[in-house]
């Protein structure tokens, strides 16, 4: 690693624990501090196994925080969650070419010392798996900066030829499936219209948090789409492919698909979404205690909408305002504080978000009925026990 890129990462880190200056420090936000502070104790959710906990990430695994934990406002790498369907290849990197093909004028094959020496940029990004949910507390979640070559730079230079609809993403992870009773060999796969793949927010990423793209993270490069659900975020990118019609891979028409009913012409049908934008959704991962003071931390995740505010209910009371770091920006996760004077006994408490556009955050009760795991964005209420 270059010493630019572990300055880039101390800045990084610098920026999260300690603010701009010593004389800012005081009005910083709390989360921009340890997470727990001298004398500040962490109250256990009485809606949690005791023993709930997760360790770092392990190599060829899956992996999901402990929410409790989130102390940064960037998850450190090793911590940041992961999913994989087959496996998490090693590609050779000396060897390793991005290949750009199909309905494109120039066709391309691009090395990591090409991708390097394009122009770079960062961005703040955050997102879910899109099968997070309340069993794992939600946990299969993070928010990184984000460094690499924008998307649509490289596919203006193929210039992408008049019929060219769909442009597809394939990994270097590959599986074999079943299908209609034969065994086919299949790459993981994405796709995503042309007009969302220009977007300018799109990134080729070969950097997070100021390291080289992590191995269990796609080295050399993933696809970045901000606002998108982790699924679409293809790790060990290796070809890029624009055609005429939509992709229908395992994980655009079979799989990572929500089945859900809606109301069409007034008659009640069952409909399939492939899983693409994230939803609206918030939720609480911690509540601390420092004398008789308590504090309720949460995060907020959405497709990039701007956010008007997040509330907190306590019991049966009312919706009262809480914090947003001051730092989120449009695509990374928005984490809040809520500064509660707590009666001791037991409590629920739950958080919604709405939206610059007046979206409120779904109960579950609100939420569209489905029957796939899908897309778990409702308000998630919380029980504890304060004394």
């Amino acid at each position: 690693m270059t010493d630019q890129k572990i300055n880039r990462r101390e800045v990084i880190k610098k920026t999260v624990n300690s603010g701009v200056a010593l004389g800012a420090l005081a009005s910083m936000p709390h989360w921009a501090l340890p997470a727990l502070a001298q004398g500040e104790q962490l109250v256990p959710f009485t809606d949690m196994p005791e023993d709930y906990s997760r360790p770092p990430a392990r190599q060829g695994g899956t992996h999901y925080l402990d929410t409790r934990m989130i102390d940064d406002f960037y998850t450190d790498n090793e911590d940041f969650y992961v999913v994989q369907h087959y496996g998490q290849p090693e590609l050779d990197l000396n060897n390793y070419r991005l290949r750009v093909t199909g309905m494109v004028d120039q066709e391309l094959e691009l090395s990591v010392s090409d991708l390097q020496d394009m122009a770079q940029f960062e961005i703040d990004a955050g997102f879910e798996c899109g099968g997070n949910r309340a069993a794992l507390f939600h946990g299969l979640i993070g928010n990184a900066r984000w460094r690499g070559v924008a998307l649509r730079n490289i596919l203006g230079e193929a210039r992408i030829l008049d019929g060219g609809e769909e442009v597809v993403f394939f990994g270097g992870d590959i599986g074999a499936e079943e299908i209609r009773e034969t065994e086919v060999e299949q790459a993981f796969a994405r796709s995503l219209p042309v007009s969302d793949a220009m977007r300018s927010e799109n990134m080729l990423a070969m950097e997070m948090n100021g390291e080289v793209l992590p191995q269990i993270h796609g080295r050399p490069v993933r696809l970045l789409v901000p606002g998108y659900y982790g699924v679409a975020n293809v790790k060990w990118l290796v070809q890029i492919h624009v055609q005429d019609r939509r992709y229908m891979g395992k994980f655009m028409g079979r799989d990572y698909v929500t089945l859900k009913k809606e109301t069409i012409g007034g008659q009640d049908r069952w409909v399939e979404n492939s899983v693409t934008k994230i939803h609206l959704k918030s939720s609480i991962v911690r509540v601390t205690k420092s004398g008789s003071q308590h504090k309720i931390t949460g995060f907020v995740l959405n497709d990039g909408t701007a956010i008007r505010n997040v509330e907190i209910k306590i019991d049966d009371g009312p919706w009262q305002e809480a914090s947003i770091d001051s730092r989120s920006n449009r695509y990374s996760w928005k984490l809040f504080t809520f500064d509660w004077d707590a009666s001791p006994g037991d409590h629920s408490i739950v958080s919604r978000v709405t939206d610059a556009d007046g979206n409120v955050q779904l109960t579950a009760e609100e939420m569209p009925e489905k029957i796939s795991r899908w897309e778990n964005y409702a308000q998630f209420p919380r029980t504890i026990r304060t004394s």
